[in-house]
């Protein structure tokens, strides 16, 4: 019940838009460095390179969401095109993952789309791939519909699926041939669109694992969560379905550990490194997702 709580406070504070523009201003406090990788292209390109010599690669997510002027949009998309074009120089091994909200969205979607295809022209000069980033439930068809316009032109371009919501296994079958992140789900939903039980999830979980896997498709399996992990091995050896054809990703900061030993064991691990100033909303889903992850936080906050 506590941890409930919890979970609906740190969800209800990654909205609030007068904690966020203070975050800003306060840098990244709070345990927030354990997870954001800095505030700029060059502190994120470090990290990159950090990881890529110990056999992780990885994508980056400038942090931002839900912007509401045309001038912010296209300063996050010009951002993100400066990102791309770091990676090129640097010869990183990392795609790029972007909110479409931050670029517009709910703007106009049109204005959106044009931000997009700068990005993705970018990105296909370097050779690289954007991942777009699903946010909660009211921008999920519209992410899709922007998705399946932009695959007429763009072959580079993926986006995220989200076990809890009820539709996840009908979008991963309509979906099929496109390389997808599968995710359990981050946002705080209502019971009418999505599931609330954490063993409804897990199932849901599996189950679009496997219907991607099993459809040929690229995918990305994004979990911390070791049983899934073991699960989703076992299946892939039971199919004869090739490492080459899925990664498993985690976020930066998180399960170190499991991440570099995956690597070992020949898989394609994957890290999600988010950086900075707009921090908040991402660090508050972080702690509601697991209570462990606020003593996480705390800890970092006490060892500056």
């Amino acid at each position: 019940m506590l941890a409930e709580v919890s979970k609906n406070v740190f969800l209800h504070a990654s909205q609030n838009k007068v904690l966020n523009k203070a975050a800003k201003k306060w840098g990244l406090r709070f345990g927030a460095a354990q997870v954001v990788a800095g505030d700029t292209i060059e502190s994120a390109i470090k990290k990159v390179q950090e990881l890529n010599e110990k056999g992780l690669i990885c994508t980056l997510d400038h942090l931002g969401e839900f912007v509401s002027s045309r001038e912010e949009a296209i300063e996050a998309t010009q951002y993100n095109v400066r990102t791309l074009e770091a990676m090129g120089r640097a010869r990183v091994n990392s795609n790029l993952s972007v909110k479409m909200t931050q670029l517009g969205l709910d703007i106009d979607p049109s204005f959106c789309m044009e931000n997009m295809r700068r990005i993705l022209e970018t990105a296909k000069k370097y050779n690289n791939f954007v991942r777009i980033d699903m946010e909660d439930h009211a921008h999920c068809q519209i992410t899709l519909d922007i998705l399946r316009e932009l695959r007429q032109t763009y072959d580079n371009v993926g986006t995220v699926i989200q076990a809890y919501l009820f539709r996840a296994e009908q979008d991963v079958k309509e979906l099929k041939g496109i390389s997808l992140r599968l995710v359990k789900g981050a946002y705080q939903e209502s019971p009418t669109v999505a599931y609330q039980d954490k063993a409804e999830v897990d199932k849901n979980y599996m189950r679009i694992i496997e219907e991607h896997l099993l459809s040929g498709s690229y995918t990305a399996i994004a979990s911390h969560d070791h049983n899934i992990i073991a699960k989703v091995k076992d299946f892939a050896q039971k199919h004869h379905i090739p490492r080459e054809q899925f990664e498993f990703q985690m976020l930066y900061g998180f399960r170190t550990d499991m991440q570099l030993s995956l690597a070992k064991e020949g898989y394609t691990m994957r890290v999600y490194i988010p950086f900075g100033n707009d921090w908040f909303g991402y660090f508050m889903r972080r702690l509601a997702e697991r209570p462990q992850n606020v003593a996480f936080a705390l800890k970092g906050f006490f060892s500056k």
